[in-house]
């Protein structure tokens, strides 16, 4: 038979070669994406002190630039099946400079919101989508690798970038720290150069691709919108217990997840700490989370832990939540210091998990539509989360209440989805086996229906024979009557 149109088409990934090139440039791209709102959070006293803002209000940046980053990934895939990934990182990165150019200049903090939070976020948008999804084309056998390779850039970035926009502050000023990282951060479009596409081969005896395959590339890419249009949107997922039950965990880890990161080091500068020391606690947080993602990933992938992933990622959220119920006792810098350590391990345990469980419940093929709508509802509580912690500064002036409030929210969370795990686990034994025994009872229902089919089958042929018999000796059977 002749090779099918996908195989003829798709070359195999390369699994090496320039491909390593692109897990440098994605490397790059993702650690802009996943760092810059985090590390943001030290210039807003500066800018709360010179726009005369809330901490609500300042709160909204990070906030805004985290919702649009996910909201805009089904834009961004299309966008990506459309141009491929080398022109949309490179336009990311493009918007992710002027975004932060553009805000040097501001004078109220809503234009901070439409420069940083909505320009900023859609570049970062564009930055990771297609980085993530150029990867999977050059590797096969390697993609654990090149896409571990390439997510490390969030913790690495975050461990430099963070000191570095404080000596950028105090030398520099918040407008021309921002001007600066523009700059920096335009570095992203010399990441998307990197990604070219993967070569196509030839047609034999033909360098053009004949004219029905032509006409089944324009038939296959517009199905191929329209299901992918379709397939962001699916709500079948809410038919499924498990998956509401992580979706109602997630959005509560989401809500009280970056607020502790985006006033940490202004609650140490409160407690007294020098602002690079403070500055530090985001370097050292991200310096354990580089090392706890690949770790939590090898505990995870044991064979004690795998069956039962959903306890781990329940303990992660606890585990993190109490970290944040304990931070208001800690008000000197080795306890902060100790506070971030723990602070790391608990967010890189979290997120080692959070996709890798959503594929144990949908499974390989479900999971690209689910991950897609729990990144759309995860929108609202990231873009609220921060803000409402600001709010509880604003109305009591301390930031304890803030990391209660957080800490108290993951830890519900947390408890929820171990209480209900438990139960989904064993509603879902109980049906195995309920399955497993009706089975076992029509199986022997259909042994003995073939049993008697076959009994009456042999006394048929007997009968047959006799008849044979007597038709074939007609006088023996004159003499026997």
């Amino acid at each position: 038979m002749p090779a099918a149109l996908a195989d003829v088409l798709s070359p195999k990934p390369l699994d090496g070669g320039w491909g390593w090139m692109v897990v440098i440039g994605a490397h790059i791209s993702i650690g802009f994406a996943y760092s810059t709102p985090k590390a943001l959070s030290i210039f807003f006293k500066d800018i709360q002190e010179d726009l005369g803002a809330s901490y609500s209000e300042i709160a909204w940046i990070s906030s805004i630039m985290l919702a649009v980053m996910y909201a805009g990934g089904p834009v961004s895939s299309l966008l990506v099946r459309r141009f491929g990934s080398r022109p949309v990182v490179m336009m990311g990165g493009l918007m992710c400079g002027v975004s932060m150019v553009t805000a040097s200049f501001g004078s109220s903090i809503v234009y901070l919101y439409l420069c940083i939070g909505i320009i900023g976020g859609w570049g970062l948008c564009f930055n990771l989508n297609a980085s993530l999804t150029i990867i999977s084309k050059y590797f096969l056998t390697k993609r654990p690798l090149a896409n571990g390779l390439a997510m490390a850039g969030s913790p690495v970035f975050l461990c430099f970038l963070a000191p570095l926009n404080q000596f950028l502050l105090r030398h520099f000023g918040w407008r021309g720290s921002l001007l600066i990282l523009g700059g920096m951060m335009l570095n992203c479009c010399v990441a998307g150069a990197l990604m070219r596409p993967v070569p196509q081969p030839p047609h034999p005896g033909s360098m053009a691709p004949p004219v029905e395959v032509q006409q089944a590339n324009i038939t296959k890419s517009k199905g191929s919108c329209m299901k992918t249009a379709k397939t962001f949107v699916d709500l079948s997922f809410f038919k499924d217990q498990g998956f509401i039950i992580y979706l109602i965990g997630n959005v509560m880890f989401i809500f009280g997840a970056y607020a502790p990161i985006v006033f940490l080091s202004a609650y140490a500068i409160k407690q007294g700490v020098e602002e690079y020391s403070a500055a530090y606690l985001l370097s050292i947080m991200g310096f354990v989370d580089m090392f706890v993602r690949p770790g939590t990933g090898l505990v995870a992938n044991s064979k004690w832990i795998r069956p039962r992933i959903q306890y781990l990622f329940s303990f992660a959220m606890i585990f993190n939540g109490t970290i944040h119920l304990l931070c208001p006792l800690m008000t000197t810098y080795p306890l902060l210091v100790a506070y971030a350590v723990f602070f790391g391990v608990g967010f890189g345990m979290v997120f080692a998990l959070i996709f890798e469980c959503l594929m144990d419940l949908m499974g390989n093929q479900r999971f690209p539509s689910a991950v897609g709508l729990v990144t759309i509802i995860e929108c609202f509580p990231m873009l609220l989360g921060p803000p409402a912690a600001g709010l509880l500064v604003d109305i009591f002036g301390d930031y304890k209440y803030l990391f209660l409030m957080c800490g108290g929210v993951i830890t519900t969370g947390g408890v929820f989805l171990l209480i209900m795990n438990v139960y989904n686990y064993n509603r879902l034994d109980k049906a195995k086996r309920g399955n497993s025994s009706e089975q076992n009872q029509n199986n022997t229902e259909q042994n003995q229906n073939t049993i008697e089919n076959q009994e009456q089958e042999s006394s048929s042929e007997a009968q047959r024979e006799l008849m044979d018999v007597a038709q074939s000796d007609p006088a023996g059977q004159e003499e026997t009557s």
